[in-house]
C-alpha cells in the first residue's frame, strides 16, 4: 500500500499532469502565428486545468469538494483531447506523445477520483 500523498505534488496524477503541460507548450509554440489567439491559447489553459484543479481538490476537506475539482479536471481533459484532434486534423503536428500521455493522465484521475468516492474518510 502506497503512503498518503502529503502535498498535490506527491500525487502521480498531479506529476503526469503536469509533464502534459510541459509537452503541450513546445507543441502549441510550433503552432501557426496567427492561433496564438485561438487554439494554443485555449489548448494551454484546458492542461494548465488539469493539474490546477488536481490541486485544488486536494486540500478540499468534504468528499464531495474534493470529486468536484477532480471532475473539473477530467472536464479539461477531455477538453484537450479534442484540441488534439483538431491540432492532427489541422496538420498542426505530431500528437502521438501527447496522446500517450493525455490517456495516461486520464486512467489515472479516473482512479484517483473513483478511490475518493469509494473511501471511508
Amino acid at each position: 500500500m502506497r503512503e498518503r500523498a502529503k502535498t498535490f505534488q506527491d500525487l502521480i496524477v498531479w506529476q503526469k499532469a503536469h509533464q502534459f503541460i510541459l509537452l503541450v507548450y513546445p507543441f502549441t509554440a510550433e503552432f501557426p502565428k496567427s492561433e496564438i489567439y485561438g487554439l494554443t491559447s485555449q489548448f494551454r489553459r484546458a492542461a494548465i486545468s488539469i493539474p490546477a484543479n488536481i490541486a485544488e481538490g486536494f486540500k478540499k476537506k468534504g468528499l464531495a469538494d474534493k470529486v468536484r475539482f477532480l471532475n473539473i479536471a477530467q472536464g479539461s481533459l477531455e477538453e484537450c483531447r479534442y484540441y488534439l484532434i483538431l491540432s492532427n486534423d489541422l496538420e498542426y503536428g505530431d500528437i502521438s506523445a501527447l496522446k500517450l500521455q493525455l490517456e495516461e493522465v486520464s486512467k489515472l484521475l479516473t482512479s484517483y477520483a473513483n478511490s475518493i468516492l469509494n473511501s471511508d474518510s
